[in-house]
């Protein structure tokens, strides 16, 4: 399941360089990440950067993308290979 930034974002530029997918970006108001992007770091590391240094607590599983760790480790061999 991709994540989701709330709107309790602070904007505090933690997770931007926490994502090794580069799925994070600047939104109108708070970050946002990118879904096709967004591996929960499945891949790379074994819980999401993102989360590990948010001080907000904002960032949840997105409900509109949900996908299973077997899906999520194929988007990361899919962007890895890119």
């Amino acid at each position: 399941m991709a994540l989701m930034i709330t709107e309790d974002c602070t904007n505090c530029d933690l997770c931007l360089s926490e994502c090794p997918n580069n799925a994070i970006s600047q939104g109108d108001d708070t970050y946002v990440i990118d879904p096709n992007k967004c591996t929960e770091c499945v891949g790379h590391f074994d819980e999401p950067q993102c989360r590990t240094v948010c001080p907000s607590d904002c960032i949840p599983n997105d409900p509109n993308h949900a996908e299973s760790k077997d899906q999520l480790m194929a988007k990361y061999n899919k962007l890895s290979a890119s």
